[in-house]
């Protein structure tokens, strides 16, 4: 599995539109039905089986937690060609989602055209969208990473942008890119 970095897609970017499965429900959910009423809503591209994904979900849920009632929804997507990667097939994501304690929906990107869409590259990868859906901030969960720099996952970039956003204010001038297992792509 090779590390690769997010592409940073420019700020200010419009969230582009999308309709997927949610793995979990079994219903097909939209941009919009998500956003709707959020005062900010974070895209994130997420998998099953990367290490680094791993090493950061209980952070996620944590973070979940704290920001859902403070009016930011929250979605995952797995882009994964789960031809190739088995282990991130939709029935395999519901069972993930049930035991890693996501409470967000998590969705399946069977096409991989949402994945291009964002201009995404690894997982994990962080975009939040103000309440307008304008980019305010792409890039890392916070510095740690499995083997690279095995802190403990605080979540304190994604925290300082969803505070900033929140207040209303411009997110951190510095976002550093997300690093993690590129995605899997289709041949």
């Amino acid at each position: 599995m090779a590390y690769t970095e997010s592409n940073m897609l420019p700020l200010g970017t419009k969230a582009p539109d999308f309709a997927l499965p949610d793995t979990v429900s079994g219903k097909t959910l939209s941009l919009p039905d998500l956003a709707s009423g959020s005062q900010a809503t974070v895209v994130m591209f997420l998998c099953n089986h990367c290490p680094y994904v791993l090493y950061v979900n209980p952070e996620i849920v944590r973070i979940v937690a704290e920001y859902e009632p403070k009016g930011v929804s929250f979605v995952g997507i797995s882009s994964n060609d789960a031809r190739a990667y088995p282990e991130d097939a939709p029935d395999k994501m519901k069972t993930h989602a049930r035991e890693v304690g996501y409470t967000f929906p998590y969705l399946y990107d069977e096409t991989q055209k949402v994945a291009r869409a964002y201009d995404a590259a690894c997982t994990p990868d962080f975009y939040i969208f103000d309440e307008d859906l304008k980019l305010a901030y792409r890039g890392q969960l916070d510095a740690s990473r499995p083997k690279r720099n095995p802190i403990p996952p605080t979540g304190e970039d994604l925290r300082a942008a969803l505070d900033a956003v929140l207040a209303g204010k411009p997110a951190p001038e510095i976002q550093r890119p997300s690093g993690g297992c590129n995605i899997k792509w289709k041949e």
